[in-house]
């Protein structure tokens, strides 16, 4: 039996309002085709990021043509040739926006507040024997496990056959080379695996397997290059291509509003638009 509800009486929420820029819509499809440069966790919000940065191109595109720009396309650092509206944005920001040259004094201050961010990698010389096994399966898990501790005992008994242990017993490839991973630097492996690594000595076999995605570790650190300071020589021109970049954002996002502040927008709240990049 099909019901039939009336609904002459209930309230029909508005269509949302078209989106327009001084007058100029920017029409669905195109918000839509724009959406791929916008993921995010909802389609909505997908949807009011993608239409906010057209919102703020449309805004900047008829600024630089209110002023008379002229540009030539030119090719981008990829190799890529710019479009007439990618040339028209880039010589409305290269002449509406001046951004300092960071100078030597400001560099070295800011190198030497953060001298964390400026010390080259440890390198970890490391080798595992690999006792596969995936979380979820808890059964297959255990008995991984016990695995794993039954061949540390004999890898504590006897530890110069490490490397034959892991070519008989691993599931990793690195098996092959007596369990061997040659060089890891922070972050290229789990974090469980990390933590258990970088806490051991060079020649120290970690105490316990150690559980990842993966399943069961038995780790063996072999060698350690201790990180070091890199000096502000190395590293000046990388400082004074960030500090130009952030000083770029600040001044692109400040000229954004004023245009924002002076125009007729409909259809979307353009709050933090001018954080949207000009490409």
């Amino acid at each position: 039996m099909v019901q039939i509800i009336d609904t002459s009486n209930r309230p029909v929420p508005p269509a949302p309002s078209p989106v327009s820029v001084n007058g100029v819509a920017i029409s669905r499809e195109e918000i839509a085709r724009e959406l791929q440069n916008h993921p995010a966790g909802k389609p909505s919000l997908a949807w009011q990021e993608a239409a906010r940065a057209l919102v703020v191109r449309e805004l900047l595109l008829q600024e630089a043509r209110r002023m008379g720009i002229a540009a030539d396309p030119i090719l981008d650092e990829k190799g890529r040739r710019e479009t007439k509206e990618e040339a028209l944005l880039r010589a409305l920001i290269e002449r509406e926006i001046r951004v300092p040259e960071p100078d030597e004094k400001t560099t070295r201050r800011y190198y030497q507040q953060n001298l964390h961010r400026f010390r080259s990698a440890s390198i970890y010389e490391a080798a595992h024997i690999l006792f596969s096994a995936r979380q979820e399966d808890q059964a297959g898990y255990a008995i991984a496990c016990d695995k794993a501790k039954r061949v540390l005992v004999e890898v504590r008994r006897n530890p110069e056959r490490f490397g034959e242990l892991a070519k008989l017993h691993s599931d990793c490839p690195s098996g092959a080379q007596g369990g061997s991973l040659g060089q890891i630097t922070a972050g290229q492996t789990t974090p469980e695996f990390e933590r258990a690594l970088f806490a051991l000595v060079p020649e120290q076999v970690a105490e316990e397997p150690v559980p990842t995605r993966y399943g069961w570790h038995i780790i063996r650190l072999d060698r350690k290059v201790e990180g070091r300071q890199l000096p502000f020589e190395l590293v000046a021109e990388r400082i004074a291509d960030y500090l130009r970049e952030q000083v770029m954002r600040r001044a692109t996002a400040q000229y954004i509003a004023r245009l924002v502040s002076r125009a007729h927008i409909t259809g979307i709240e353009l709050a933090g638009a001018e954080e949207h990049r000009v490409n």
